[in-house]
């Protein structure tokens, strides 16, 4: 049995992931979190995910006993929780996106003491079509140009997503570049530069989460989407995640460890 804790309980994944954890059979919910002025303080997990009980109240203060702490809160809070996860020797599944340099380099520096699972996107789906996406950059290459469009819902912040741009990092690699040199983002005007790769954001209403990647060449056009209809999938991917990384020493993993995708 693998003892999790959930952070950003009354958040929308934080109740999907108290949701799907309940409803498993060998992960046991030991800890729920949520920041200090939250009004779910002191309610029941299960409760404030329209389920029954689970007998744990939502707590400020990462006191609880668990093996792995799962996170989709912001960097500021996520960052905290890995400095008091690091300090303890608990292992994180990190879902949380929007990390600047410094922030990648802090679960860089953790992962040195414990296990941490960090990913973009925690969704099975999504990480074979990462795997296509190399495939498809390496047989293509330079012949076809490059799209990524991902499509979110109103509320969230970070523009372009993780996801697409992991997406950007395996299709850049695969062509022996770095993202940095030849990412082309939102609307443009002019020619397009050879060799580029554009990403292009759009939020609205309540899309939990569209990627496309085209490759158009001469001729012929291939596509990739992977389209989320659910946070389930985020949440099915996540806690795969944890059960996985519970028998996993100090590292830095990603999906494609835990789904042996490499």
């Amino acid at each position: 049995m693998t003892r999790i804790a959930i952070a950003g309980a009354a958040g929308r994944m934080g109740r999907t992931l108290i949701q799907a954890a309940a409803a498993t059979s060998d992960l046991k919910i030991t800890g729920a979190f949520e920041r200090a002025d939250s009004p779910a303080i002191g309610r029941d997990a299960g409760e404030l995910a329209g389920i029954p009980t689970v007998g744990v109240a939502v707590s400020a203060a990462l006191d609880a006993e668990f093996d792995v702490l799962v996170d989709f809160t912001r960097p500021a809070a996520t960052l905290a929780n890995l400095e008091w996860c690091a300090r303890k020797g608990r292992r994180m599944v990190i879902g949380t996106t929007g990390f600047d340099d410094a922030g990648r380099k802090r679960i860089d520096e953790a992962a040195r003491k414990i296990g941490i699972v960090f990913a973009p996107n925690m969704s099975i789906g999504v990480n074979l079509c990462l795997r296509l996406l190399d495939l498809a950059a390496r047989v293509l290459g330079e012949q076809a140009d490059i799209e990524i469009v991902e499509t979110h819902h109103r509320h969230k912040l970070d523009a372009p997503s993780g996801t697409a741009l992991g997406m950007g990092e395996v299709l850049a690699q695969a062509r022996g570049r770095k993202l940095q040199d030849v990412a082309v983002y939102g609307p443009r005007s002019g020619e397009r530069k050879p060799g580029s790769i554009g990403i292009a954001s759009v939020r609205a209403g309540e899309i939990v989460g569209d990627h496309t990647v085209m490759f158009a060449a001469a001729g012929e056009r291939v596509e990739i989407t992977h389209r989320a209809e659910s946070r389930l999938t985020f949440a099915h991917g996540a806690l795969r995640a944890a059960r996985w990384l519970a028998g996993r020493g100090p590292g830095l993993y990603d999906m494609q460890d835990v789904l042996a995708l490499r």
